[in-house]
């Protein structure tokens, strides 16, 4: 039987003059690297490896930007929570702090165009 095995990506609407702004957030605050997007694809995208294993986040140009759910957000694993804690404080981030979850410490920021990133350290089973 078929399994999802992981998440490969996550797409995060933008304005259209967005990429400068998507590159601040996702290389200057979180030190996340920018990889070209397929050729192929006529829209307008600025592309983001976070990690190793070929998980990514793709900003895409959408012209009606606005929030669907207040809950809608995507995760980014991280191996220091602390250390990352620190690091948007120096890029003047607002954080959102999180309900605990146990072993899974975690927090809220909001990207430049007010999508909601999850930032979280797995240290054992949550349950």
């Amino acid at each position: 039987m078929p399994a999802v095995q992981r998440l490969q990506h996550v797409s995060v609407p933008m304005p259209p003059d967005g990429e400068e702004a998507a590159r601040r957030f996702y290389i200057g605050a979180l030190g996340m690297e920018e990889v070209p997007p397929p050729s192929t694809l006529e829209m307008r995208l600025v592309w983001f490896r976070a990690g190793t294993d070929g998980h990514e986040v793709h900003c895409y140009v959408d012209e009606h930007l606005g929030r669907n759910s207040g809950g809608q957000h995507l995760c980014l694993q991280v191996d220091d929570l602390a250390a990352f804690r620190r690091r948007l404080a120096e890029h003047d981030m607002v954080v959102e702090e999180a309900v605990a979850i146990p072993n899974r410490p975690r927090l809220f920021v909001r990207d430049p165009f007010g999508n909601l990133i999850e930032l979280t350290q797995i240290t054992g089973d949550y349950r």
